[in-house]
């Protein structure tokens, strides 16, 4: 049998309730009509809502029409819980959307229609209550082209010219099958609809069942029936629990198929399926076995969340509609909020947008809410389930924060045998784009596993801005950088770094407090409307007239949520009843009167200890922390933007080697006297290597003759030193290969002056399979490392190993590696260093060279008599005339 999963939209009232009943009652799935003034509709299950009349949850019912089997699901109308709603529209093939025929298109019905644009959902209309007095087909006609989209074509009319002349305008090839042929095929029509060119509409009373039986045969007529793949794929977008407290996690199978038993996983967490039920209303029927199209709900799952993706199915994107209100949830006496709390997440899993948090700084429970409705019902649900009698405090406006600038923000945790830091650039998003994360980090400097790590935390924790301590938006969070260390470093140290990079950045950025705004709709007598724009101003909001019609006048408009909260009342009041107000949510814009609630909010970032804007850095074998302002000062890999505004753009993902801050020999042997050498009595006392005539490699004092003896190792870190010397770092970006050659005849040049061992060592961790490679260059070693292993561990290794046989030296810029590298009892040289030392060794060949010329020299010409010269001369002068 062909499967369809429906959903049914509508602004409050609309009628929803009621057409789902028609189409249920028509099809033969239910007997008899329910209705929600009587509470005994098919779908409003829970008492809540036959008390109030209002669907509060989504749920699903089954039904057939011919051979083909529609899965319905319901969702809430009332604003209050949109987000319920807006999570269903996630595994829809089609939607209905209702439209009450004499209320017309109002604002939430527009807010519906940009989630079905989002959503990019198919979409059916059907216009109710079309028996009421006052209703005008055409005009209404007229009203949804205008306000939703040119594509609303009424598909309740038998198929004239006129019909298909609207259908033809919609595609192009509807167009030439029209002319050829006076119609239009249905399969063109079928494709038009699912791609969203063609909305059908239809007119009726669903309480009379006026039109629904067309409705539902062209739905059926005019749907194309999904195909899925074989590979398992489910789509999670709803968590609730039974009346036996059992947890249901609803899903959408979008490939292959589902069986009891069968093990689910996210990559995380691994669980089994205990039960699979397929519900239509209140009733549930258990199968072992589901197929891609089906709605299930299953048990056995404990850490499912709406919105989660299994198998094939990606993770949703975070719902477009969020709570823009928080409320403090008050417990009675003698209830303990750490005991409430438990229980409290309980309903967040099945309504996430609760974010119910404890704030340990105010010792309250925190619930973010739409509206007044959405308090009720929570109170109602927390009595039923908990038996506890909650009440909430008046409410405040949820505010949020972004940013104006791009800023690279720099986050560093190293308390002793620790380490991390994180380079993250922030960039300034568009208005309603949330947060978005990603990575232009080349590999050479940070692992994928690493980089991977830092998203991961990046992502998992709500971020508060530096101004009022608000969660913060619109806004792109690039990891750029960053550094770990081979024995050091833990996945913690990341988490850390990382939280503080964030911090550290919005400190230095110019940041902006936002407020939610409504977009409305406010109709109310002409001569009222002076007053009404007034209103407006003084909300700091802004309009203008849309249309007059008659006595009547049409304002739209945006203003802040703080000011227009309460305005329906007003406006009820000074219009005697003749006004109405359609507001939506519209999104966050810059807050109008932010120093005024900055400074209401008294937050300082700089005492928030969950969430600190300095950084640890390791100096003298002890941890310290450093100010936000300053962490820059001690950051130990180049600034991401002031090497782009060096070197002009460069590409994202290119490598990103830099010549790392020099950590001086007086800095490191403090460390290691005050560490390695703490408990020994010891003190080491290593010659700083002033200038490149300076050409020894050992420790100034207690030189014996066994040590002079050693041979002498130099060991350069190549690509360090690459990317250290200008000459060769613009050789990179077009040729690696060259600069490569260019270091390694340097070197084979110095080693013929210097005599000593030079090893040149290459990363080549990244590629697969490979094995340490040693290759000859000239009278140098060049070393390619094995898989998995870095230059940096290479050297180290090899220092460890064999400082006690050779005097070893190291050259490379790293100041992580200087550190170990000194601590192993070996020298250094810096990348500058280096370059001074080898330049150096030339031009003292090149004056010993020229000091020689002309000096105890022997000419043929100084041993020839006269005569001979003479002679010499003539066969000379004979040459040159010839």
């Amino acid at each position: 049998m062909n499967k369809i999963v429906i959903g049914i939209l509508a602004h409050v009232d609309a009628g929803k309730t009621t057409l789902s009943e028609g189409l249920l009652y028509l099809s033969g799935k239910i007997g008899r009509l329910g209705r929600v003034d009587n509470k005994d509709a098919y779908l409003d299950t829970y008492e809540l809502e036959r008390s109030r009349g209002i669907t509060i949850f989504s749920k699903q019912a089954m039904f057939e029409i011919g051979e083909t089997q529609i899965t319905l699901l319901d969702t809430p109308g009332h604003v209050d819980f949109s987000a319920e709603m807006e999570r269903t529209l996630q595994v829809l093939d089609y939607a209905i959307l209702v439209i009450s025929g004499a209320d017309g298109v109002q604002g939430h019905t527009k807010t519906l229609w940009r989630l079905l644009h989002t959503y990019q959902i198919p979409v059916f209309l059907f216009v109710n209550k079309m028996d009421q007095n006052g209703t005008d087909k055409d005009k209404l006609m007229k009203e949804l082209k205008k306000q939703l989209d040119d594509g609303c074509i009424e598909f309740g009319q038998v198929e004239t010219d006129d019909f298909y002349d609207q259908l033809a305008m919609r595609k192009e090839i509807m167009m030439e099958t029209f002319l050829e042929k006076g119609d239009i095929e249905t399969s063109q029509i079928i494709r038009a609809v699912t791609e969203r060119k063609v909305f059908p509409c239809f007119f009726g009373s669903a309480l009379k069942l006026e039109g629904v039986e067309q409705f539902m045969q062209g739905i059926v007529k005019y749907v194309m029936i999904p195909s899925y793949p074989e590979e398992f794929g489910a789509k999670l977008f709803k968590i609730s629990r039974d009346e036996q407290g059992n947890r249901l996690t609803y899903m959408k199978l979008t490939g292959g198929r589902l069986k009891v038993k069968d093990v689910l996983t996210n990559g995380i967490w691994k669980e089994k399926v205990n039960q699979i039920r397929i519900y239509s209303g209140q009733k549930f029927e258990t199968v072992n076995e589901v197929e891609a199209g089906s709605v299930c709900a299953v048990t056995g799952l404990g850490q499912t969340r709406p919105g989660e993706g299994l198998g094939i199915e990606e993770a949703s994107d975070t719902p477009v509609l969020e709570p823009i209100l928080s409320y403090e949830i008050i417990l009675p006496e003698g209830c303990d909020p750490r005991v409430m709390l438990p229980k409290l997440r309980q309903i967040e899993e099945e309504e996430p947008e609760l974010h119910i948090v404890w704030d340990e700084q105010l010792q309250e429970i925190q619930a973010r809410i739409m509206g007044e409705v959405q308090i009720e019902i929570l109170q109602s649900l927390i009595q039923s389930r908990f038996g506890v009698d909650v009440a909430f405090d008046a409410g405040r406006i949820v505010y949020k924060e972004t940013i104006a600038d791009v800023v690279e923000g720099v986050g560093h945790f190293e308390p002793l045998r620790h380490y991390a830091e994180v380079h993250l650039l922030l960039t300034p998003g568009e208005s309603g784009s949330g947060l978005q994360f990603g990575a232009e980090c080349s590999e050479d400097n940070l692992s994928k596993s690493w980089q991977r790590l830092i998203l991961s935390h990046l992502e998992e924790k709500a971020h508060k801005g530096v101004l009022t301590g608000s969660g913060i938006t619109d806004m792109k969070i690039t990891l750029v950088s960053g550094r770990a260390h081979n024995k050091h470093t833990e996945g913690g140290d990341f988490r850390e770094a990382t939280f503080r990079a964030v911090r550290q950045g919005l400190k230095e950025a110019e940041s902006i407090l936002l407020e939610p705004f409504y977009a409305f709709e406010l109709e109310l007598p002409e001569k009222m409307v002076g007053r009404a724009m007034s209103d407006i101003e003084k909300m700091h909001g802004t309009c203008e007239l849309s249309q007059t019609n008659g006595e009547m006048a049409v304002l739209v408009g945006s203003a802040p949520v703080v000011t227009m909260r309460n305005y329906q009342k007003e406006v009820v009041a000074y219009t005697r009843g003749l006004g109405r107000l359609f507001s939506s949510l519209k999104g966050y814009e810059p807050c109008h009167n932010a120093e005024e609630v900055i400074e209401r909010f008294g937050y300082d970032s700089e005492r928030d200890l969950e969430n600190p804007t300095g950084s640890v850095f390791c100096a003298n074998g002890a941890g310290f922390l450093v100010d936000w302002d300053a962490v820059k000062d001690y950051m130990q890999v180049e600034s991401y933007l002031r090497k782009k505004g060096s070197s002009g753009e460069t590409a994202p993902n290119q490598a990103s080697y830099t010549e790392e801050r020099w950590i001086s020999l007086d800095e490191i042997n403090q460390i290691i006297n005050k560490t390695f050498y703490a408990n020994q009595g010891k003190k080491s006392a290593w010659k700083r290597r002033n200038t490149a005539r300076e050409s020894d490699y050992e420790p100034i004092t207690n030189v014996s003759r066994e040590k002079e003896s050693k041979e002498e190792y130099l060991l350069v870190d190549g690509y360090n030193i690459i990317h250290a010397w200008p000459e060769l770092k613009e050789l990179v970006d077009d040729n690696m290969d060259g600069a490569r050659m260019k270091l390694l005849d340097a070197l084979s040049n110095y080693q013929g002056i210097r005599e000593c061992k030079i090893i040149v060592v290459f990363d080549a961790y990244r590629v697969q399979g490979h094995l340490e490679e040693v290759i000859d260059y000239h009278n140098i070693h060049m070393i390619y490392t094995r898989e998995a292993q870095t230059a940096d561990q290479y050297i180290e290794k090899f220092a460890h190993d064999n400082q006690k046989k050779y005097n070893i030296t190291v050259a490379t810029s790293d100041g992580l590696q200087q550190l170990i590298i000194r601590g192993a009892g070996c020298a250094l040289l810096s990348a500058r260093e280096l370059k001074v030392e080898i330049d150096g060794a030339n031009e003292r060949i090149k004056q010993e060279y020229q000091g020689k010329k002309g000096i105890d020299r022997n000419y043929l010409a100084d041993a020839l008599s006269p005569a001979a010269k003479l002679q010499v001369k003539e066969i000379v002068n004979k040459v040159n005339d010839q």
